[in-house]
């Protein structure tokens, strides 16, 4: 019986790396969203708390790859669901906080993260405007999600949700919205320098 060695498939140097930088990206990408979320203000009219995690989202999606960016929000979904202390602490943990009225948010995260990547790469060179038209649009995802969300989980109308779900959150919004363009415009100068 003659056993000879196959000759092994050697990966190119850079694949280990590539592999690790990203696996790092996701995890401290899904670490950001959950600091991010103790950073809350909950509202006496709305059951909807304010949070970073907005701004979280989309500085990721402005400076990761869609699949990167989509991960990192899955991953923090799958630590929250886990019963890891990554949601606001605003309502019930672990996997019964994806069924309360923030969950249309929470879900939306991985799918406005991948868009707002995908966006900006798409956009171009568009700089600190693409940024901005990006992450306005995944901002306008999340906000539609858990505004429809929050429609299904209290039977409330269309108007009566705008205003538990959109309205009090628009301003904020902007700021998080100019807030993750402005810094993901300085991490790539950063990384140019």
């Amino acid at each position: 019986m003659n056993l000879t060695a196959r000759p092994s498939v050697a990966l190119p140097q850079s694949r280990p790396n590539l592999l690790a930088h990203r696996a790092a990206a996701v995890l401290l990408g899904s670490l950001l969203v959950a600091v991010c979320a103790h950073v809350s203000i909950p509202l006496w009219f709305t059951p909807v708390p304010l949070t970073l995690q907005t701004f979280a989202v989309l500085f990721l999606g402005l400076v990761l790859s869609p699949g990167v960016a989509a991960s990192a929000l899955v991953v923090y979904l799958l630590e929250g669901v886990a019963g890891l202390p990554v949601f606001s602490p605003v309502a019930a943990g672990g996997f019964l906080h994806l069924f309360g009225p923030t969950g249309g948010y929470l879900m939306a995260y991985p799918a406005a993260a991948a868009l707002t990547a995908l966006l900006r790469r798409r956009i171009g060179k568009g700089g600190y405007g693409a940024s901005l038209c990006a992450a306005s649009l995944g901002s306008l995802l999340i906000l539609l999600a858990g505004a429809a969300w929050l429609s299904i989980v209290t039977h409330q109308s269309a108007a009566t949700v705008i205003t538990l779900a959109v309205a009090p959150f628009l301003p904020g919004d902007i700021l998080k919205v100019i807030a993750a363009a402005g810094a993901a415009a300085g991490m790539r100068r950063f990384r140019r320098s």
